[in-house]
């Protein structure tokens, strides 16, 4: 096995092989641009991490990875036109540095782009890891539009919230690895086990991101801190403290996601002292650390040899105690 950092070294390579601007450049620049911010590349990594882990050399899984990686910043290129957001791992985002519709037409094309990976596989892996993508990629755009909707809702539900950030996060972890495992072509119960790994741990992963998000450090985070806050988004950390503070603070934190103040300072740094008044950001540590179990739990049903295990749960461990 390797280290995570000879993956993502090998990845960012092969990445910046394969990805060439060219005409026209208005279309291919941006892509390039977002492709090379940078970010964890933490489901690229998984992808060879799991291929490797499973008996095949990491670099058949290369293309997999790739096509994880496109969609994944797809998804962010979109996502931040519609929160209108304006930092992507402390950049511009695509639709600040050029316009709207730029990151829209871009975004449309690193989507096709990502599938044309999957070509580089004969059949059955081709036919398998395009319907395992076809599913997980579909699953992305549902969550998306979750979180889109509770955005206006205000009687959404802790279960609902979780089925949302499953569906945006949680799934294309834990296809990442399926997909690693597909082209490892291990069997199939493995395959689903390993993916019931990704998918705890990937909500453990989004669970914290929104903990960050409003008690990160700013310098490290790399997004705007406060951003879920400024567009009132209905976190772990807001449904919890709704549920568990005082009346006089459900109204004050009810009224704060009501309103788009020009300066958002006092509305965060109010909304942070009310979520930990109510005990709910401590909470929410709690929960992170319940699905970080999950995931580690499942390791128990793979039938790999227990050094193997370790690489698993050491990234794991890793990825849960970062602060960016």
């Amino acid at each position: 096995m390797h280290t995570i950092e000879h993956y993502r070294t090998e990845f960012i390579s092969y990445l910046q092989e394969k990805i060439e601007i060219k005409e026209p450049a208005n279309l291919y620049v941006p892509i390039d641009y977002i492709l090379g911010l940078g970010g964890k590349r933490l489901r690229p990594i998984l992808t060879l991490m799991t291929a490797e882990i499973f008996g095949t050399d990491y670099k058949k899984a290369m293309n997999a990875a790739l096509a994880v990686e496109i969609f994944h910043n797809f998804s962010l290129v979109h996502d931040d036109i519609m929160d209108d957001a304006p930092l992507r791992r402390g950049k511009k985002t695509v639709h600040e540095k050029w316009d709207i519709n730029t990151g829209i037409l871009s975004g449309d094309a690193m989507l096709i782009m990502a599938y044309q990976f999957f070509e580089n596989y004969e059949n059955p892996i081709f036919k398998d890891l395009a319907k395992a993508f076809s599913v997980t990629a579909l699953q992305v755009c549902e969550g998306q539009q979750y979180d889109v909707d509770f955005e206006t809702r205000d009687d959404v539900t802790i279960p609902e919230y979780l089925k949302m950030i499953e569906y945006k996060t949680a799934v294309l972890v834990a296809g990442a690895m399926k997909m690693g495992a597909i082209v490892a072509d291990a069997p199939e119960k493995e395959q689903n086990n390993i993916y019931e790994f990704g998918r705890n741990l990937g909500i453990a992963f989004q669970l914290q991101d929104d903990y960050l998000d409003a008690f990160g450090n700013p310098e490290t985070f790399g997004k705007q801190l406060g951003g879920d806050i400024i567009e009132n988004k209905k976190t772990f950390l807001f449904l919890k403290a709704m549920e568990l503070a005082t009346k006089e603070q459900q109204e004050e934190l009810g009224h704060l996601f009501s309103i788009q103040p020009s300066d958002a300072t006092v509305k965060i740094e109010t909304a942070k002292q009310i979520f930990v008044a109510s005990g709910a950001a401590e909470l929410a540590k709690k929960e992170i650390k319940n699905y970080t179990q999950k995931a580690f739990s499942e390791l128990d049903s793979l039938t790999l040899k227990s050094d193997k295990k370790k690489v698993l749960l050491d990234f794991g461990s890793q990825l849960m105690n970062r602060e960016v």
